[in-house]
């Protein structure tokens, strides 16, 4: 599941920094609202929650957390979990073994990355299309659903449902190849809040007991 929350936090990050072919001229709109809303912020911080559901339709495990967004830096905070990073270094923190893996950020080896997110992404990458409006969480959200254009994906269909009245996205779904279906819910939006760059650094000095395995 740490690979979708990475994913989701990209997701978000990727809204403001996307141009957008006009394949869907309601998607397009949708979209394109979003992107005014994101493009301007300098940071942003918001809660999330993000269930796991099997082919049978069941949800089996469910994560809650808060993600922040500075440019291509991210942190995302779990309860027992956090994933730091700067745009070259990624910590992976796991509380309960007390140990912080270290790697290095390769966006190469991501199926959504910044540096792709901050382009043509969906454009190069995905089709999209509007599939109409939905009321979700008291909020009335403009669906667009991606589709991969290359088979080698690991997701099949990633949706978003973009708050018609804030422009932001309120959740949504990923589909991946093997069956299993990962729902995602959006809230309490902070829009450019106050973090200091260090907020994306793993601190040592902060966590003495964890034992540190560098994998770079």
């Amino acid at each position: 599941m740490k690979r979708i929350i990475v994913v989701l936090a990209l997701l978000l990050l990727a809204s403001g920094h996307t141009a957008f072919a006009q394949n869907d001229a309601k998607a397009k709109a949708a979209l394109d609202g979003l992107s005014k809303k994101i493009n301007g912020l300098k940071s942003l911080k918001a809660n999330f929650a993000l269930h796991l559901a099997g082919a049978s339709g069941k949800v089996t495990d469910t994560k809650k957390g808060t993600f922040s967004m500075k440019g291509g830096k991210y942190h995302i905070q779990l309860a027992k979990q956090e994933i730091i990073c700067d745009n070259k270094t990624v910590w992976t923190y796991n509380k309960d073994a007390k140990e912080v893996q270290i790697t290095n950020y390769n966006p190469n080896e991501q199926t959504l990355s910044p540096s792709k997110l901050f382009t043509n992404f969906y454009d190069k990458e995905y089709k999209y299309h509007f599939a109409g409006e939905k009321s979700f969480n008291g909020k009335m959200c403009n669906i667009v659903e991606l589709t991969p254009v290359s088979g080698s994906k690991q997701f099949s269909k990633v949706q978003l449902m973009i708050d018609k009245t804030t422009s932001t996205i309120a959740g949504g779904s990923i589909w991946e190849k093997n069956g299993n279906k990962y729902q995602y819910e959006i809230s309490n939006y902070t829009a450019n809040p106050n973090i200091p760059d260090a907020f994306f650094t793993y601190d040592a000095k902060s966590h003495p007991g964890v034992e540190i395995v560098d994998l770079r």
